[in-house]
């Protein structure tokens, strides 16, 4: 597995990392022996960049991940965690916190859960409207001076924002969706990140299964899955996105390769600075996006996806109304 550099003040990771949310929350059921198998599936070869958050099923997440790494060197293993959602028991979504003294406390949690003296990457799941980035961002470097945390991260946040933060301390990463189905960075985001020598974790590069080249139309989804709210998977959104990925189903096709794969490849080669999260939770979906990692396309490939899948061509937005108004990155 090759590496890049995580921004200019961030650690060498794996050029593709592991997102862990799919195991405990939001894509319905999930095997945890197999989630579990599939980490270490992962660490074999030669992922270590992890990623989780501790509200992924209220804590199960942290505790899924810990045991997953057991018995493993937590010094080659790059943990990345997202706090600040407020959750019921129930799983209803309450906003966020990101308050000085909530940040500390969330992080205390998160270390006890995880079994680890410290976190390398943490950060703000959503900017919180009433706290000032300044406060959040001031809150995670006290956090690193004890020696709790080593770097800061931010997640879908806009190009004001990352400034705001970096003026305050060295943002390693910002993490938002980046996708073929999502380019909204491109225009301002993505130029900021780079002029602050910000890396990019790019998550949702399979657009929550559609470019999985495995979704069926008939497919049912129960309450607690994402996707059953989400605009890019209801009726005719759904059939013309899919005819979307049955058009880069003949490029890949020609290629030797997946939908998958061919989607992974494309957010990889965006830029050097850029990581793709892979959201597998069996080994086998695990395997497939790896194979991405040596899949080299051309200028041509790369014309040819752009004339399949041009930006904007995605049918509904990639959050339900109520959800996209809490992301800064839209604003």
């Amino acid at each position: 597995m090759r590496t890049r550099a995580l921004g200019s003040t961030g650690p060498a990771v794996s050029a593709l990392g592991l997102g862990l949310m799919g195991m405990s929350d939001l894509y319905g059921p999930a095997d945890e022996a197999e989630s579990i198998a599939t980490v270490h599936a992962a660490l074999d070869a030669g992922i270590t960049l992890l990623d989780t958050g501790d509200f992924y099923g209220m804590g199960h997440n942290e505790l899924l991940l810990r045991r997953a790494l057991a018995g493993r060197d937590r010094d080659k293993v790059v943990v990345s965690v997202k706090f600040g959602a407020l959750r019921d028991p129930d799983g209803a979504w309450l906003g966020y916190d990101s308050r000085p003294a909530a940040v500390k406390t969330f992080a205390a949690y998160s270390l006890q859960r995880l079994g680890t003296g410290h976190i390398d990457i943490y950060r703000p799941a959503r900017l919180d409207p009433a706290v000032p980035i300044e406060d959040t961002v001031g809150a995670v470097a006290e956090l690193i001076k004890a020696g709790h945390v080593r770097h800061i991260g931010l997640s879908e946040v806009g190009a004001e924002t990352l400034r705001r933060a970096h003026a305050v301390h060295p943002i390693t990463d910002l993490q938002i969706e980046y996708s073929l189905l999502s380019r909204g960075i491109e225009p301002e985001i993505l130029p900021v990140a780079r002029e602050l020598g910000i890396g990019v974790t790019a998550y949702g590069v399979l657009s929550r299964g559609l470019l999985s080249g495995h979704w069926s139309p008939d497919r049912e989804l129960g309450d607690r899955d994402f996707r059953a709210s989400s605009p890019r998977f209801q009726g005719g959104n759904l059939q013309r996105n899919l005819e979307l990925v049955r058009a880069l189903g003949e490029i890949a096709e020609a290629k030797g390769a997946t939908v998958a794969q061919l989607a992974v490849a494309w957010v990889a080669s965006r830029g050097d600075d850029i990581v793709p999260l892979i959201g597998a939770r069996r080994r086998d979906r695990l395997a497939e996006s790896l194979a991405a990692a040596d899949l080299e396309l051309t200028a041509e490939d790369l014309a040819a996806i752009e004339r399949a899948v041009p930006s904007g061509a995605a049918a509904g937005d990639r959050y339900a109304a109520h959800a996209l108004a809490t992301l800064d990155s839209e604003k």
